[in-house]
């Protein structure tokens, strides 16, 4: 199997942290217009106000949403808020994914094992500290992807840089951080779903002989916590996008937003565009992951062989 094999030192906090966002910025990259889907179909249904960017085409299905957007916005229009994107992955996985073993081991005590209560607090700590840290790059992606491409005048941001001070401008710094309690739920169900579902479908797998610790392993575990991720964090996902992209004042808080769907749409808007949300995050993840093993082992490698010289 293609792949860099097991080592037998253990990878650095550093080297976890690099390459946590490296390998989350990559699997952005591929899966964008998965995500971009995502956004469109979660909004799609909610009043346009003054403000809102809400387009006011019809999408249906994931594959219809993107075919519409490269008939009527062009291609580029698949990877709106893409440097916002980048930004958020960049200094979000890094921390999120990059520190939970070095958390989780803070929580074990040192212990061999680490138990599920030390994996799900390790998920919820990373996950409430990368939100806090990358908020501000996820409201100005999430109201990218939302606007279509229009004319530039009708167009609410111009570019990424505008977009922060535009924001800040208008609503004020606390504008930059608007829907982080919504995102902090979110990402510390994503987190611990994830990261612990990897965790232990990985464990499951090697302890039972089933598969080694490669590719193919580190794919069926990926592609499992992608799905019970999807599953589990799809309604709160749909109320953080809804809300970071709400004009001013429609909304007065995420639990009003989500009280408003319920009531406007019924509770099947909590999972709409479940399929691209599943899609996003089982590629996601598979791609992610598997990088992020690779990028591990191979900076490992790197460092020995630089640290001793033939």
């Amino acid at each position: 199997m293609v792949g860099f094999k097991p080592i037998d030192v253990p990878p650095t906090a550093a080297v976890k942290f690099i390459g946590a966002g490296t390998a989350a910025c990559i699997a952005d990259l591929v899966t964008f217009p998965l995500d971009t889907a995502k956004v469109r179909l979660q909004l799609q249904g909610e009043c346009k106000s003054a403000g809102a960017s809400v387009t006011s085409v019809r999408y249906s299905g994931v594959f219809g949403t993107i075919t519409t957007m490269v008939r009527t916005e062009g291609a580029r229009s698949l990877y709106n808020g893409l440097v916002a994107g980048l930004q958020r992955q960049m200094s979000f996985a890094s921390v999120r994914i990059g520190l939970y073993d070095s958390v989780k081991q803070f929580y074990n005590k040192g212990a061999e094992h680490a138990g599920i209560g030390s994996r799900l607090l390790a998920g919820c700590t990373t996950g409430a500290m990368a939100v806090a840290l990358a908020q501000p790059t996820d409201v100005v992606k999430v109201r990218f992807q939302a606007q279509a491409n229009g004319s530039s005048g009708n167009r609410r941001y111009q570019g990424t840089m505008q977009a922060y001070k535009t924001i800040a401008k208008e609503e004020g710094v606390k504008g930059l951080w608007k829907g982080t309690s919504p995102n902090i739920a979110r990402n510390a169900i994503v987190n611990c779903t994830e990261l612990v579902t990897y965790d232990l479908i990985k464990d499951a797998l090697l302890k039972s002989n089933l598969m080694s610790d490669t590719l193919p392993c580190h794919f069926t575990s990926a592609f499992g916590a992608g799905f019970c991720t999807t599953v589990i964090a799809s309604p709160v996902d749909v109320v953080k996008t809804r809300y970071m992209n709400s004009a001013q004042g429609q909304y007065c808080s995420a639990l009003n937003c989500a009280f408003t769907m319920m009531k406007k749409e019924g509770p099947t808007a909590f999972y709409k565009g479940f399929m691209p949300s599943f899609l996003r995050l089982g590629s996601w993840n598979v791609v992610m992951f598997v990088t992020y093993e690779q990028l591990k082992r191979g900076m490992m490698i790197a460092h020995q062989n630089w640290a001793t010289p033939v």
